[in-house]
């Protein structure tokens, strides 16, 4: 129910309103004072309120300030008397929505609360829309029980609130967007645009109209000006994920922006001037990336003030079975089924496979087997053959000692890479491993 609130002393002017407005399906209530008013406001949850300048212990310009002040959504309008444009004025100033002239503007109170009330609605439907993206990101939401996980989200809480850069290391799929977008949402910079770009997906000159933006007539089939994401995010935050892909000379201009909050747009002599809180990704070693000249030392040091590893899934296994139900739980609604249970055997399967696209890797794994089932539970004969072959391979080596363990795995390689004449690439396939692991148990066993 749409609430009004009507302050003003004199009753029979409170009552004609109380009629008019009630007739259109509002509900309305009534304060002769300033006091009376506050009171109302606290016990029941007011839309708009409508309120005489003139009050036995106050007045109205100096109370809606104070409601506006402690009720930013509530909009306020005043009814002045005839002729008292200064009143309307300053009401406005002190955050009123509109003024109406006492007693001579009653046909137009109805379409003004209307106009009133659809601002309210956008405002609460604004602050719904913030708390909902607030609540996703926040970083209760991060999922992870394991010390790694967990120191993580420590350091990032603890320079989510200064303005400090922040680098965020980790393998592909590690979930570094997530905690950007964490980072932001408990930052001072919330309600400002958190803008995100990957730089391996544009070319070098894209991506310099991308970042910067660009004028009109800057290159052919710039028919407009442009804004670039850096303007965009301005007071807020930007986050550009696999920076170890920029081109020198762009890490040159971002140095730049760094140091003096000024850049040029593409095809412009006047610089413009932002200020933006930024947080870079990279999935590189960058101090590797600078020995062979790929990478501005400079600009490492400027990016990486605090830097934060995010742990590859196969180093918190503890974590895989957490991920699993949020996954299965996730795409089960998406596909309007009723999965609801994972079995041990499942899980031991997924805690034994590698992950080397880490929780995206999983988060596809878990989508193609929840889309596949025809029963309430997941079965391993759902999983892809990497993970099955994985999972068979290593419940039959469970009961042999170490030793034993790493004999019977040597003959079994050596026995595939015969069969596969040799074929690397073949053989890791058919033995359910990465191509990078099977490389290291090679030179483990010494196997030609």
């Amino acid at each position: 129910m749409k609430r009004i609130l009507i302050i003003d002393d004199e009753e029979k002017l409170r009552n004609l309103l109380t009629k008019i407005i009630s007739y259109e399906g509002f509900e309305v209530l009534q304060a002769g004072d300033c006091k009376t008013a506050l009171k109302n406001i606290e016990q029941f949850e007011v839309d708009v309120v409508i309120c005489d300048v003139k009050l036995p212990d106050g007045n109205g310009i100096e109370l809606s300030k104070e409601i506006k002040n402690r009720y930013p959504l509530i909009e306020i309008i005043l009814l002045t008397a005839y002729g008292n444009i200064p009143d309307g004025v300053q009401a406005i100033k002190n955050g009123a929505f509109d003024y109406i002239t006492k007693g001579d503007d009653n046909n137009k109170i109805i379409p003004l609360l209307n106009r009133a009330f659809e601002k309210v609605e956008l405002a609460k439907r604004v602050q719904r829309l913030e708390k909902q993206l607030g609540d996703k990101y926040s970083f209760e939401n991060i999922i992870g029980k394991s010390k790694l996980i967990k120191n993580a989200i420590d350091l990032a809480k603890k320079v989510a609130e200064s303005d400090t850069t922040v680098l965020l290391t980790g393998e592909t799929g590690t979930g570094k967007e997530v905690f950007a977008q964490a980072i932001h949402q408990s930052s001072n910079r919330r309600n400002r645009n958190f803008v995100a770009i990957n730089c391996s997906a544009f070319s070098r000159d894209l991506l310099e109209s991308e970042f910067f933006g660009h004028k009109a007539g800057a290159f052919s089939g710039a028919i407009k000006d442009h804004k670039g994401l850096f303007e965009e995010a301005n007071n807020g935050t930007i986050f550009l994920d696999e920076i170890g892909e920029l081109a020198l000379d762009l890490q040159a201009k971002l140095l730049r922006v760094i140091d003096t909050g000024e850049f040029f747009k593409v095809g412009e002599s006047k610089s413009t001037k932002v200020k933006v809180r930024i947080i870079a990704a990279t999935n590189r070693d960058l101090q590797k990336e600078i020995e062979i000249g790929n990478f501005r030392e400079d600009l490492f040091y400027r990016i990486s003030a605090f830097q934060i590893k995010l742990p590859a899934l196969r180093d918190r296994a503890i974590d895989i079975e957490s991920f699993a139900s949020y996954f299965m739980h996730l795409f089960s609604s998406k596909a309007n089924k009723k999965v609801a249970k994972i079995p041990g055997d499942f899980i031991n399967a997924l805690k034994q496979y590698e992950w080397k696209g880490n929780i995206r890797e999983l988060r596809n794994v878990m989508e193609r087997c929840v889309i596949l089932t025809e029963g309430i539970e997941l079965t391993t004969d759902l999983l892809p053959l990497e993970i099955q072959r994985n999972a068979i391979f290593s419940s039959k080596n469970k009961s042999l000692s170490s030793f034993e363990l790493a004999s019977a795995e040597k003959l079994h390689i050596q026995k595939v890479l015969s069969y596969t004449n040799g074929n690397k690439t073949k053989t890791a396939e058919l033995l359910g491993i990465a191509l990078t692991t099977l490389y290291r148990r090679l030179s483990e066993y010494n196997i030609k």
